[in-house]
This record gives C-alpha cells, structure tokens and sequence, in this order.
C-alpha cells in the first residue's frame, strides 16, 4: 500500500483491520482516488481536495457485513487552489490543521441497499469531534480493480468546523458534501 503517514498511523490502520474480514485487503491507488469537500461560500459552490490521505479496505460484495474500511485524511494537505485560502483553511478558526492534523473514518458496518449499492456506518472524527455516519457507497467491479464512490453529507458545526466570525453559516453554508472515489486491487 503506498502512504504518505508515518509507521504509528499505518500500525493503528492495520490494527483496526483486524478486526475486519478474513476477506483480502485491497491495496488503494492513491494516485487514482480522490477525497474532497464541496461547501458553499455566499452561495457559491467551492471544492477543495485533499490531497495526502491512506486509506484500507476489505471487502467481498458477496459476504459485504464482513467487509470494512479505514480512512485517514492529512488535513493540511486541503487545497483549495490558492496558497492564502488554504493557510487559512489549515488555521485556528477551520480545522486547527496543528492541533488537529487528521480526520479518520473506521466503519462498523456494511450492508447491502440493492445492485452494487451500500451503506458503510462508522465513526467519522474531525477536529476532536467524532459522530456516527452512514455513507451511501456504489461500488464497480472490473476484474480484481474496485471502485468506491459516494458523498457523504455533513454539517461542519457538528465538528466546530468555522469558529469565531465563521460560525455564522449565512457567508459559508453549514452544509458540506464529502466526496469520495477510491480504485483499489484485491
């Protein structure tokens, strides 16, 4: 698998698959697979990409309660396109990148919602702030090479995402999708 964390991050990833399937671990194309974030600014819709993140899955569409997935985002690595934007971003009143320099996800449970869709439920932690989510995933199958996508959204106040005068949502909506596309081999 190629990373961009270091050893103790990739230890608590492996450990926590474990406790996943007897199922193969896939081994994620970094190079081909996306994460980023939509949000609206004055009801303008801006995405950002980050662009450092690890990721491991196990999953068998046919036996997919068995199956299960680990993300972790740096989140210094979000680009917004423009170097002041993204110090900005990185800084105390967004995500607090220093004090807070990943966010994760680690599911708890697969299940099947009909064809080739399904709903990952996990913890989902932000900025210290960690929920329960269920993320409506479409995975496509060509040879031993899956593909997952699907947009998660949510409300960045859940994660104290915008603080000081960016708490207020009527310049930057509360709203965000999370998008997510990642090409991984058995």
């Amino acid at each position: 698998m190629k990373t961009l964390f270091s050893r103790p991050i990739l230890a608590t990833l492996a450990a926590a698959s474990l406790v996943t399937s007897s199922a193969a671990l896939a081994d994620v194309d970094l190079s081909k697979s996306k994460v980023s974030a939509v949000s609206k600014q004055m009801n303008v819709p801006t995405e950002g990409v980050f662009r450092k993140f690890a990721a491991q899955i196990k999953f068998d569409p046919t036996n997919a309660a068995q199956g299960g997935a680990q993300v972790s985002i740096d989140i210094a690595s979000f680009d917004l396109g423009d170097k002041m934007y993204n110090e900005q971003v990185a800084g105390k009143d967004w995500f607090d990148a220093r004090t807070y320099p990943q966010a994760t996800f680690v599911s708890s449970a697969i299940t099947p919602a009909g064809g080739n869709k399904y709903n990952v439920t996990g913890k989902l932690t932000i900025k210290g702030k960690t929920a329960t989510v269920t993320l409506p995933v479409e995975m496509t199958q060509n040879g031993a090479t899956q593909t997952f996508d699907g947009v998660l959204p949510i409300s960045r106040s859940t994660f104290n995402v915008g603080t000081g005068e960016w708490k207020d949502t009527s310049v930057v909506a509360d709203d965000v999708q999370i998008k997510f596309h990642i090409v991984a081999t058995k």
